[in-house]
């Protein structure tokens, strides 16, 4: 294998896009999860743990694809891996403060590389912690908090001006394009952008098509910007509505309401999502509406961090960010919020979108330009 070669400091331009309380915290978070593990050091691999841990580095190249980095965590230090024609711009423009860099060749092994910089050359692995990973990014940090809010506001703002310029002659493809080039043009990265118009409402994960929206549209968005990742979804409509599409709108919002209710801190995941399924019922959308499209869960670092289901445990915690999904038949609704100790408060907020109280909270509305 071929040995990583470090970069000295004296080599690089280093702005750290991450914030120095913060990665202090994140760092006793991990050194805690080594200790009870009985452990020296950790190797972080996936992107949700890598640009959590170093608080917003861009640690991609193809969105699709793996990072082009690796750390490891130990008692001495954060030590980065990353391929060498990578390193130039890992060094000038997403390496914090702190943290060591090394560099193996373009075909090297990545991961493999990192690990033998452990003193054992034996990390642990995130897959032998990953609740405890998960448990150390619910709560975000003061910075992170006030990153996140920007990049939810801007997606909600990027929703606003797309859809009050559509019309019925309108494709999908056309909003969605428009969509994306909004969310870039913020400095985000547009990883889910759905559609569907009247034709297509029957689908609750609509990839876009050449269709025109027609009288009605449902537009999802999933914006990432330094490894935080806001989600919203918003409704158009060239018509008043039908009396059968204003009554689920409203119950929709309803069961959402329901939701927020359940997510108090030291609630449980698992009883949040019993409550998703009475919540259905309750409010006419049949038993079974659950099994049709996943509800959501803790967001931030992940679209969703994790998904709920019946078997998952975690425990709410206060300013843990969350994007709740609830969806029927040609009707979801959903925002990223996030739980603070006055109660949840909606970052995906944009003043020039209608809204109405539901439960105390303004809520969306279907936009009628």
């Amino acid at each position: 294998m071929t040995t990583p070669t470090q970069i000295t400091p004296a080599q690089t331009a280093v702005t750290a896009p991450g914030n120095v309380a913060d990665r202090a915290v994140k760092r006793q978070r991990v050194l805690d999860i080594l200790d009870a593990a009985g452990c020296d050091s950790l190797l972080l691999t996936t992107n949700t743990a890598l640009t959590w841990y170093l608080d917003g580095s861009r640690v991609h190249i193809s969105l699709a694809g793996d990072p082009i980095a690796a750390l490891l965590v130990d008692r001495s230090g954060d030590h980065l891996v990353t391929f060498n024609n990578e390193a130039g711009r890992i060094a000038a423009e997403e390496l914090p403060g702190g943290v060591s860099l090394d560099t193996v060749p373009w075909h090297g092994q990545l991961q493999a590389a990192a690990a033998d910089l452990a003193v054992d050359g034996n990390p642990l692995t995130e897959a032998a912690v990953t609740a405890e990973l998960r448990a150390a990014r619910q709560q975000l940090l003061p910075a992170e908090t006030v990153r996140y809010a920007r990049l939810s506001a801007d997606a909600a703002a990027a929703m606003t001006d797309v859809l009050t310029a559509v019309t019925p002659e309108t494709t999908e493809f056309q909003l969605v394009s428009e969509l994306a080039a909004r969310i870039v043009a913020v400095g985000a990265e547009p990883l889910v952008l759905l559609c569907n118009g009247a034709s297509r409402s029957d689908f609750r994960h609509p990839l876009a098509t050449h269709s025109p929206i027609g009288r009605r549209a449902m537009a999802v968005v999933c914006a990432r910007r330094n490894g935080l990742v806001a989600n919203v979804t918003r409704w158009v409509a060239f018509d008043a509505g039908t009396p059968r599409e204003l009554d689920a709108e409203a119950r929709i919002a309803a069961v959402e309401a329901d939701i927020f209710r359940a997510t108090v801190p030291g609630a449980k995941l698992n009883e949040i999502f019993a409550e998703i399924k009475l919540a259905y019922a309750r409010h006419g959308f049949g038993e079974d509406q659950w099994t049709l499209h996943h509800q959501g869960g803790p967001a931030g670092y992940a679209g969703r961090d994790p998904r709920v289901t019946a078997d998952v445990t975690d425990t709410v915690v206060l300013n843990q960010p969350f994007t709740w999904n609830p969806s029927g038949p040609g009707v979801k609704i959903e925002d990223t919020v996030l739980l603070t100790d006055s109660g949840l408060r909606v970052l995906t907020t944009d003043q020039r979108w209608p809204t109405t109280e539901v439960d105390g909270r303004r809520r969306p509305l279907t936009l009628r330009p």
